[in-house]
């Protein structure tokens, strides 16, 4: 559809029916003028062109707090919060994005070139997604797009995995017919962002944005991770997604961060082995004296958190896929227990009285704890956000609290939706 037939479709409400089902009827009056602007927005950049437009959701960890670097198991889901794309093929390689707010980038797309100039730049994304596609013999070649997201930045909701995972989305319909699997897609994500990009992350974030729902990841066999999507409905059980930024300041938590995986290797390394995923319960107990004087306790606690995080998320799993809301839920209080006591990552030493995740839980544990739902902390830890599942009854209320105590607009309300990537108009 031309630039203009698609801007004028989209305002006259033909594509509702498309918009409600990816977001709800709540927020159609929302996405319809959000959907408007970024037409106009490309027409104003790339002019008149047969256009489609894309989604990836964000996402949000649901379980198995910081397992997957040492070849845990993990929970995941995408959210309701997404990037957009409004985007044109074009003749040759050259590929042009425009994001919101950001340059425009240019690369052409046939240039394998890894360059640790271009570390941590969106451009070296959209090169290495288009490497890591021929790499695994699919097509690339050129497109405009223009992108606009409200995946909201240092919330642990993953908006750099969205963007990667988008530059993958389009070359998959413009030039594979739509047929890669959104797993696959994410795979070349995670490459993209190690090899070109220069950060050496995990692949919880990008399959999480893009195969949607709820998504279970076993990571036990490096570089073939095993991915099982649920069909469970949250909103149809009744719950929302609540995630409450409290402000914390993120400055100087490198260190705190890079603790978490190192310690636990650390441990391993005693046994012989380079994660714990290969190291069972019973031989750490077993070797408590000895890692005490060689690793600390800090350290043994962190293994035996991984340990039963594991296990946990594997009871969660099924909890899930037989729709057992209180067993589920059961499993993110524990998580989040265990990551406060034993993970340690709630609040950093290094700024004791600053304890915004501790005073959001003590909050939510108040207020919910005769209410149903669960609640824990989000993500890395350490600042940042808290996650909670609240009756959708309960959610004024709790936003309400959570915003007198953090701010207007702390809390965010989110639904999982069942689609991450994929083409919508």
């Amino acid at each position: 559809m031309l630039t203009t037939e698609l801007l004028g479709s989209i305002e006259s409400g033909k594509n509702d029916a498309a918009l409600t089902a990816l977001y709800g009827a709540d927020k159609l009056d929302f996405q319809r003028a959000r959907y408007a602007k970024a037409v106009k927005a490309f027409a104003e950049l790339y002019g008149e062109k047969e256009v489609n437009v894309f989604t990836v959701a964000g996402r949000s960890e649901i379980s198995g707090n910081h397992t997957d670097h040492n070849y845990g198991c993990v929970i995941a889901a995408s959210i309701d919060l997404d990037i957009i794309a409004v985007a044109a093929k074009t003749e040759g390689n050259e590929i042009r994005i425009k994001s919101e707010g950001f340059p425009e980038d240019v690369v052409d797309s046939a240039d394998e070139t890894i360059d640790e100039a271009r570390f941590f730049t969106s451009g070296a994304i959209i090169s290495g997604v288009c490497k890591g596609f021929r790499d695994a013999g699919f097509a690339t070649g050129g497109y405009v797009a223009y992108t606009t997201s409200n995946v909201l930045k240092g919330s642990g909701l993953s908006s750099s995995a969205a963007f990667e995972d988008m530059v993958g989305n389009i070359l998959n319909y413009f030039y594979n017919d739509g047929k890669i699997d959104n797993a696959e897609i994410a795979k070349i994500s995670q490459f993209a962002e190690n090899k070109y990009f220069g950060k050496p992350c995990g692949l919880m974030d990008q399959v999480a944005c893009a195969v949607g729902g709820f998504v279970a990841i076993d990571f036990g066999v490096p570089g073939k991770p095993v991915i099982e999507k649920m069909d469970f409905d949250l909103t149809a059980n009744g719950y929302s997604l609540c995630i409450v930024s409290t402000g914390g300041n993120h400055a100087d938590l490198n260190e705190d961060y890079a603790s978490v995986p190192a310690e636990m290797k650390a441990v391993a390394a005693h046994f012989g082995k380079p994660v714990l995923r290969e190291v069972s319960m019973e031989q750490l107990v077993a070797a408590i004296p000895v890692l005490r004087e060689k690793v600390g306790d800090r350290a043994i606690l962190r293994a035996y958190h991984f340990i039963h995080e594991n296990a946990r998320v594997k009871a969660q799993t099924a909890a899930l896929r037989e729709n057992r809301l209180g067993d589920f839920f059961a499993g993110v209080l524990a998580s989040g227990n265990s990551s406060f006591e034993y993970l340690q990552n709630v609040y950093t030493t290094k700024n004791v009285h600053e304890q915004g995740l501790s005073l959001a839980l003590a909050l939510a544990q108040d207020y919910l704890a005769d209410k149903g739902g669960a609640w824990r902390v989000h993500g890395g830890g350490f600042a940042g956000t808290t996650q909670a599942f609240v009756r959708n009854e309960d959610v004024p209320g709790y936003r309400a609290l959570m915003d007198g105590a953090f701010g207007e607009g702390a809390c965010i309300v989110l639904k999982v939706r069942p689609v991450g990537a994929g083409k919508v108009l």
